[in-house]
């Protein structure tokens, strides 16, 4: 390794200089193009050797995270390194950032991409969040309130997109999914009847300036989103409440880089749902609908370049697609590519599965209301069905 820097060294990394990306999937992508378009390179560092950032990369490390060789390769070839998903062990970035900028910092993802280090961290932070628990055994099942059923069981490390969770009724619905789970540590979260869920895309950089992208209203589909809507339709003091607790949730991690909050909102009050280190899901729309998306403000972050402006530059509709729409062969695209206000984007993955994320496409136009329907009635033409 060569000889440690400090992570926010406070000078701006230049074109055409090397930038690491920890992760090749669609989020990865995306910022290797928003970096190629202010002209740096990018090496990608996934095990699969066909992921959708890696063909598009400089260069691909086919490796695992914690290869010493290829963070060794990552650490003397690049001017600075990030990540696009939340789980790339944080004891990687640590290794790395003894030699390069780093950000995220590993300490920041490593609450991220720990349910009950992040429950924690809200409650410490005094952040609105819905009732839990931690468990780490049976016993603390057994001893758990009352008032967390129904609930919903969660893995603490490594379940995304629906995958190792379960909603529960009875304690003994728990007790059976805690098992199934393989008795790994867990949150339960009392289940809350929601109004809707949202979420706020944010930058920030090393000198704690921020900016919030608009927020998005989700709606999911077994657990993983389906469709985002912006500028979510709540009331604006609700969309200021929601920027505000983000970007507390920012400076309190001493966040440096682009951060996804979801929050539910529950009888009119809002509550933090997940944090996600990274791009998220949902502010797949700004790469349309905003003069810099959320991959070039991750870009301009990591450089120490000025934050782009995040203002929203029409009403917009986002749909992911995911390999189920596949099942019967490759879809019609000419279906969606018809609608003049609509833009694809598929992400070159190399196999569709049920559930795996493919593309996605965003309606824009200047009435909210039209650009809802458009992007629902060209969600259903090419077979989406609730």
């Amino acid at each position: 390794m060569p000889a440690a820097v400090a992570e926010d060294a406070p000078t701006m990394i230049a074109p055409p200089a090397i930038l690491g990306l920890l992760g090749g999937g669609q989020l990865g992508r995306f910022f290797v193009q928003a970096a190629h378009e202010l002209g740096y390179r990018v090496w990608v560092l996934d095990p699969d050797p066909s992921s959708p950032a890696g063909r598009i990369a400089d260069r691909h490390l086919a490796a695992d995270y914690a290869d010493r060789v290829a963070l060794d390769a990552l650490a003397l070839g690049c001017a600075a390194v990030t990540t696009e998903f939340e789980n790339v062990p944080a004891a990687s970035l640590e290794y790395l950032a003894r030699a390069i900028r780093v950000r995220p910092s590993a300490a920041a993802v490593a609450v991220c991409q720990d349910r009950i280090a992040e429950k924690t961290f809200l409650r410490d932070q005094r952040l609105p969040h819905g009732p839990f628990a931690v468990l780490r055994s049976e016993s603390d099942l057994i001893g758990a309130p009352a008032t967390l059923f129904p609930g919903v069981l969660k893995v603490a490390r490594f379940g995304y997109d629906g995958k190792g969770q379960a909603r529960v009724a009875t304690r003994d619905e728990a007790l059976v999914a805690w098992r199934s789970l393989g008795g790994e540590a867990c949150v339960l979260e009392a289940l809350l009847p929601l109004d809707c869920e949202v979420s706020v895309v944010l930058a920030r950089d090393a000198a704690g300036k921020a900016a919030c992208f608009p927020v998005a209203e989700n709606s999911h589909r077994h657990g993983i989103l389906d469709v985002s809507i912006v500028p979510a339709r709540i009331s604006p003091a609700l969309a200021e409440a929601a920027r505000q607790c983000a970007l507390q949730i920012a400076a309190a991690l001493g966040y440096v880089g682009t951060l996804g909050v979801e929050f539910f909102i529950s009888g009119g009050a809002l509550y933090v749902n997940e944090m996600a280190p990274r791009p998220h899901n949902s502010g797949h729309y700004t790469l349309d609908a905003c003069a810099t998306s959320q991959y070039g403000q991750q870009v301009r972050v990591l450089c120490g370049l000025p934050l782009g402006g995040t203002e929203l530059v029409s009403p917009a509709a986002m749909v992911n697609l995911l390999g189920d729409l596949w099942s019967a062969g490759e879809p019609r695209w000419t279906q969606l590519l018809s609608r003049p206000n609509l833009r694809l984007h598929l992400y070159g993955k190399h196999e569709a599965r049920p559930g795996r994320k493919m593309g996605h496409f965003t309606v824009l136009g200047p009435d909210q209301a039209q650009v809802v329907a458009t992007a629902l009635e060209a969600r259903a033409t090419i077979g989406i069905r609730d």
